[in-house]
């Protein structure tokens, strides 16, 4: 058992040990007080120090993290019993409660050590401010959690939990501007990389060029230092070009302008079927793979096939015609359309969306071109009605004036020769001399375009009597003028997105055009649709061919068709 310590006091009255003087027992014992009181102050020291290490460890819950079961990577078991809300639907109904949401990050950042702001985006544009703040007692949030959630990539995949709070003052920078998420979890369920190749900024700008380059050449480097813009600070990112955008097709595709536009269209397809729909028609399918070009000519895309040589389907009109001869009396598809034309334009891809109608005919064509400024008036009001979030938002990339609309009972139908005559007149000088016998240009298309809109306000038009010369040997002559068609196109701001006619229903008529045209009646492919209408008697029917892509390129008044489609294919791409 150890010696207790002796009092320094004691110490110096003590007697002096055998053998020393006086003076050298009164030094010992100065010596043996100073190192006494030495050691007592380091005592009194380390226990101060073990005080304050012990009520650091108190408040922090010590070197233990005691919200790691709150972050982190996702795991099998983890679980969030909130209620799961979508952010178009939070309102003040939610305020106070806790709720779930699975979200992407769209900007992250700290501030100070123990607090962080994160965006979390869904789907489009909707998107909130995210608050994460340390708890005093180390839990449910901790300093390391805060740590690692403003360290998180951009574009990372998460679940949190959160309370719904309102902010101190409106945030700009998100949609859902008027709440506030107070996070107590995180988890981590897809990171993101760390510099992305096509920031979300600089995907939601209007795109720089639309010259695309070879899909196959190796991306351009990941542009620095604008990552972290959120997209209300946009105009400060960099555009970047089509080939840009369609290389990266996961962020491209995550820009809400993106989104906006894809939702456009879906809603043009779903409005054309339901208007044909309520006007009886039959939805059916045409093949895509098909043994002779549809259209003749060169335009068309060719395959082995086995032992024998297919095509990709330049259009479905043999196909409508065929469910009108097998007793339809109304029919109607969507499908694909291949083209190839070696266009590197703007205007043009080598496949595209078609939607396509044929109808019987009673007493004149005119009923078809009724139905159809029908349809598309329908689809026109439609937009409107359904798509005024998306279009307003479209516009803010890219800007365009509305679309006009003619008044009920005013659709404004012109003859080609009117149409010419309008431009020789009133257009452009390059178009003084145009002629009523040859098919007009783009240009021409443009100009009459804007001579339409500034003469009867309206951007949807028709061009009806087409030249001979200009139309597929399908089509029937007009029997008062053979040098014209009963053939018409449909017009968006001056540029085409229809092309119909009534079709030649008699055989021999059919052989003859055929012939005149320069096409063997009995050639593969064409004796099989000439003997069509050998075998029964078909009525008078017509129809016409809509580009979906152009439709919505030309209403959304886009610079490009590619902004469209949603995996454009072109002379220069095949990926993704």
């Amino acid at each position: 058992m150890s010696e207790p310590p002796v009092d320094p006091a004691q110490a110096a009255g003590s007697a002096p040990a055998d053998g020393e003087s006086p003076a050298q027992s009164k030094k010992g014992a100065k010596k043996a007080e100073a190192k006494a009181k030495k050691e007592a102050e380091k005592a009194r020291k380390a226990a101060e120090r073990e005080a304050a290490a012990a009520a650091q460890k108190a408040a922090s819950g010590g070197n233990e993290d005691l919200a790691k079961e709150n972050y982190g990577d996702i795991h099998h078991t983890t679980k969030v019993d909130a209620e799961k809300v979508q952010l178009k639907n939070l309102g003040d109904e939610h305020l106070g409660k806790t709720i779930k949401l699975r979200a992407w990050i769209q900007n992250a950042r700290m501030q100070g050590a123990k607090m962080a702001f994160v965006e979390l985006r869904e789907e489009r544009n909707w998107s909130v401010q995210g608050v994460m703040a340390a708890s005093a007692e180390g839990k449910p949030v901790s300093k390391q959690m805060v740590k690692w959630v403003g360290a998180l990539r951009l574009e990372s995949f998460v679940l949190v939990e959160a309370t719904v709070q309102k902010p101190l003052e409106p945030v700009k920078s998100c949609r859902v501007s008027n709440y506030e998420l107070h996070l107590t979890k995180c988890y981590l369920i897809a990171a993101g990389p760390e510099v992305l190749p096509l920031g979300l900024s600089a995907a939601n700008r209007a795109i720089a060029s639309f010259e695309d380059e070879d899909s196959s050449a190796p991306a351009a480097a990941p542009t620095e230092g604008v990552e972290n813009l959120s997209l209300a600070e946009s105009a400060a990112a960099p555009s970047a070009s089509l080939s840009t955008h369609l290389n990266n097709p996961a962020m491209h595709k995550r820009a809400p302008v993106q989104q906006a536009i894809a939702d456009v269209r879906m809603t043009v397809r779903k409005l054309f079927a339901e208007f044909l729909d309520s006007k009886d028609f039959v939805q059916f399918e045409a093949p895509c793979l098909i043994g002779a070009a549809s259209e003749g000519g060169a335009n068309v895309f060719s395959l082995p096939y086995f032992e024998k040589q297919a095509y990709l389907a330049q259009s479905p009109q043999f196909y409508k015609q065929i469910e009108i001869a097998g007793g339809r009396k109304r029919v109607y598809c969507i499908g694909p359309v291949f083209r190839a034309e070696n266009s590197n334009t703007p205007r043009h891809m080598t496949e595209f969306t078609g939607l396509d109608l044929e109808m019987e005919i009673e007493d004149s064509y005119h009923e078809v071109i009724e139905m159809i400024e029908g349809v598309m008036l329908y689809i026109f009001r439609g937009l409107r009605e359904r798509c005024s979030e998306q279009i307003e938002l479209i516009r803010g990339v890219y800007p365009s004036e509305d679309f006009l609309l003619p008044e009920p009972g005013k659709e404004v139908r012109l003859t080609f020769a009117e149409g010419q005559k309008l431009l020789r007149e009133e257009g452009p000088e390059e178009f003084c001399n145009v002629s009523d016998d040859e098919d007009m240009s783009t240009p021409q298309e443009k100009a009459l375009g804007t001579l339409v809109r500034a003469k009867y306000g309206t951007d949807f038009y028709v061009l009806d009597k087409f030249p001979e010369g200009a139309r597929p040997f399908y089509t029937i002559e007009d029997p008062a003028n053979p040098k014209v068609t009963n053939a018409y196109d449909f017009f968006m701001r001056g540029q085409e997105i229809l092309s119909g006619g009534q079709r030649i229903h008699v055989p021999e008529l059919l052989e003859a055009r055929l012939r005149k045209k320069g096409i063997d009646p009995a050639s593969p492919g064409i004796r099989e649709y000439v003997d069509v209408f050998r075998s029964a008697g078909v009525p008078p029917h017509g129809g016409g061919g809509i580009g979906l892509d152009r439709v919505v390129a030309w209403y959304l008044n886009l610079p490009s068709v590619h902004l469209t489609s949603y995996y454009p294919r072109t002379p220069k791409r095949l990926a993704p």
